[in-house]
């Protein structure tokens, strides 16, 4: 029989991955010839025999595939036959277009584990141990193809046992590109705050391991960036890192030895033990247990969540053995900042927190910093896109091959591109509110850049004026293609979901500027990737204060209470928000909210959330972003069975108003009776769950796509799926893609790409 050749390209998660050699192994284990080559969009593979063996080939290639290996669709071309002999690897060639996925920092695999506790093994208690199952990818790739001159392990010169492994088809290791060991790979060393080398190697990790016993701020060169690390179990450790770090009570995030030690301070489910040990290694936030005393209560301060994590690298792996303990480890930054991962930059800025430092010689080529999951409605969702999951590519499903940039929001910053038919969202960048933080935004969009070789044919920016990405956009002398705030939230959940339809969209969320110049926050928006119709609101009310307004909830009470009464600093003097103020600021306030001067209208559920959890005594301040509506959450009784308040739905112009002044007039005499704050919270969460469904079921029967900072609440998401669902609503959620400002990027780069596809299908037409 005259044998037959395929050329496939493959596209999807197949570089880093082990992906050659098992082909490799698979072309061999069926009798085929041919070539298998990296490129800068993806693999390309011929295979070369009988049309039964190349069936058989790509069906086990398909049913197979490595860990964490993904094919996201291939072209297969039918070629004369070439005549190979054998089957080869060749070197990798570069593209003039490069669209290849490139795989996130992987945590390392349980054989690489064993390896470096073997005191038999060459890897003994080697920090850098990887292979083509795990270790680091984006934070240390330069440029495509993902190959080892292309990457920070490239001044690293293989010892001839490691070449030997590198370059062996039948290997782990062959073309691990950060393959090393202690004779010829990256070091640790212990250094002071002078940057005095103290110890090295083995050395360096058992006095690391001294100072955090003994109580000392150790700052921790991982994968990604620096990380501090104390002693969770100590109060005294864990005060000490917040005074430095100005975090006085954010959440932080703990490691752990393993699994066992979660189950002594948490209550885990199946599925949340599952992601705590999947691969990708993030932080999840777990319920803690009440009798636990082994953590430091300061960790969490009045939270009943314990973000944990396990050690994900080599590094941490030898570190958590010799310390037996839980540690906390949270970025390496001051409050509100990026992550510090360049050695210079950490000793500058690390200066008044760490006492010492624990580094390493393998340069980070972009700062990740580490991915936080919460488990919502029994699936894993994401919070903070980041080491594990970044670069996430999702399909685009768009009609339009332009490459466009998305630059995200204001808080939780993160951008997009698009390449071929996906659109990369980046990891967590930040709020951009600092220095520090603008830089790290423009590094996030140079390293886009530069590692898909490609100037964006158009920016896709937030409508707000004030938006330092939006001021940004501005000098790059590109197409602008403004997305607003609420808009972008739906298409990224769209996107997630490959919805390419007209659908309502609930967007909750604290902040984003409206078609009308108020803030939005509470929006019905009936759209398509590409455009939209407000139908629904949040009844509106004024925000005194600006920026202020988002810090202080009881601000955002006060809005509420003037709704009700241009007298609430007499009617509801004894109210806690009001007792906050000094009687003349409550005068001033007054007059200010009355005349509607330095005063903003705002129809956003999340003020909604501060300013009932400033009435309930919760939170008067936020501490960090979300820090009162997360009280109030945490307040709630969830088998609970409650009435929710009164509301109403009103027609105002063309579209409906939720109607919240009845539900505030009934809390507050709730409160006055002094009625338990849980029941109130309880009974808060029902209303806003009735009334939603009710301005749902007022503007039409869609598919339902829920998105925005609100809905990282898990009883209003989980309560309102359920109920949705019950009455025959096809309901669609985040899980990959934050539904927090993170994944505003997402939504702007896909929003874009209609709008190009459109234009250009527009264009076609009037040239015909």
């Amino acid at each position: 029989m005259t044998p037959q050749r395929r050329l496939l390209k493959i596209f999807g998660v197949v570089q880093g991955v082990g992906f050659r050699p098992f082909v490799h192994q698979l072309a061999g284990r069926y009798g085929l010839t041919g070539t298998i080559q990296n490129s800068g969009t993806g693999v390309t593979v011929e295979v070369e025999g009988s049309d039964e063996q190349m069936d058989r080939f790509y069906q086990e290639l398909c049913d197979s595939l490595p860990y964490p290996a993904r094919i996201h669709h291939t072209q297969v071309t039918q070629l004369d036959p070439a005549g190979y002999t054998t089957f080869t690897i060749r070197s990798s060639r570069k593209d003039s277009q490069k669209s290849a996925v490139i795989l996130p920092d992987l945590a390392t695999c349980p054989t690489c584990r064993d390896e470096i506790f073997d005191p038999s093994n060459r890897r003994y208690l080697y920090p850098f141990t990887n292979c083509t199952h795990c270790g680091p990818r984006y934070s240390i790739i330069h440029d495509l193809p993902y190959d080892r001159t292309n990457t920070s392990m490239h001044e690293f010169q293989m010892c001839p046992h490691c070449a030997a492994e590198y370059h062996n088809p039948a290997d782990r290791r062959f073309h691990a590109q950060p393959n090393a060991c202690p004779d010829c790979g990256p070091q640790v060393a212990f250094v002071d705050q002078q940057g005095n080398i103290l110890s090295e190697k083995e050395s360096a990790l058992d006095e690391a391991v001294r100072k955090i016993v003994d109580g000392y701020i150790v700052a921790i060169k991982g994968v990604g960036g620096y990380q501090l690390m104390v002693d969770a179990a100590s109060d005294d450790a864990v005060q000490r890192l917040r005074d430095r770090k100005q975090r006085q009570h954010k959440p932080l995030a703990v490691m752990i030895p393993s699994v066992a030690w979660a189950h002594q301070y948490c209550r885990l489910s199946k599925l949340e033990q599952q992601i705590l040990e999947q691969p990708e290694a993030p932080i999840v936030l777990l319920r803690k247990r009440p009798e636990q005393v082994s953590i430091s209560d300061r960790v969490a301060p009045r939270n009943p969540q314990l973000g944990l994590m396990l050690p994900y690298s080599p590094l941490h792996h030898i570190l958590m053995l010799k310390l037996d303990r839980p540690v906390v480890c949270t970025s390496a930054n001051l409050s509100d900042e990026p992550i510090c991962y360049e050695d210079h930059d950490a000793r500058r800025r690390l200066d008044s927190i760490a006492d010492y430092y624990l580094s390493h010689n393998r340069p980070i080529v972009r700062p990740v910093d580490d991915s936080v999951v919460r488990i919502v409605n029994n699936r894993a969702l994401m919070l903070r896109p980041a080491r594990g999951f970044a670069p996430l590519p999702v399909a685009s499903d768009s009609q339009s091959t332009a490459t466009v940039l998305a630059l995200g929001a204001h808080l939780k910053n993160t951008i997009a591109f698009s390449r071929a038919d996906n659109v990369f969202l980046s990891q967590h960048i930040g709020d951009l509110q600092g220095v520090e933080s603008r830089r790290a935004f423009e590094q996030a969009i140079q390293s886009f850049t530069q590692i898909y070789d490609s100037s964006p044919e158009a920016v896709a920016v937030d409508m707000h004026p004030g938006y330092l990405s939006t001021q940004f956009a501005r000098h790059l002398g590109k197409p602008l293609i403004e997305v607003q705030h609420h808009h972008a939230h739906i298409v990224a959940c769209m996107a997630e979901n490959q919805l390419n339809e007209e659908v309502l969209g609930i967007a909750f969320d604290g902040t984003g500027y409206g078609t009308d110049h108020t803030v939005w926050g509470g929006e019905f928006l009936r759209c398509t990737r590409d455009q939209f119709q407000r139908v629904g609101s949040l009844y509106p009310f004024q925000l005194q204060g600006g920026d202020k307004a988002a810090a202080e909830p009881r601000r955002s009470a006060l809005g509420l209470l003037h709704e009700l009464s241009p007298h609430w600093d007499d009617e509801y003097e004894k109210l806690s928000p009001v007792q906050s103020f000094t009687p003349t600021e409550r005068r001033m306030l007054s007059q200010l909210l009355s005349d509607r001067r330095h005063c903003v209208s705002t129809s956003s559920m999340g003020r909604l959330f501060d300013g009932v959890a400033a009435l309930l005594g919760l939170a008067q301040y936020n501490d960090y972003e979300g820090h009162a509506a997360m009280q109030l959450e945490f307040s709630t009784i969830s088998d609970l069975e409650v009435s929710p308040y009164s509301y109403d739905i009103i027609h105002h112009g063309s579209g409906l108003w939720a109607d919240w002044r009845p539900m505030i007039q009934e809390l507050i005499q709730d409160i006055q009776n002094g009625e338990d704050v849980k029941v109130l919270a309880t009974r808060f969460h029902a209303t806003v769950i009735a009334m939603t469904i009710d301005m749902i079921k007022a503007i039409g029967r869609y598919k339902i796509i829920l998105s925005g900072g609100c809905f990282q609440n898990a009883y209003l998401v989980e309560q309102l799926v359920q109920r949705l669902s019950a009455d025959g609503y096809q309901v669609y959620t985040h899980q990959n893609v934050p539904p927090n400002d993170g994944g505003i990027a997402l939504g702007q780069a896909v929003c874009a790409l209609t709008k190009l596809s459109t234009q250009q299908q527009t264009i076609s037409l009037i040239q015909r």
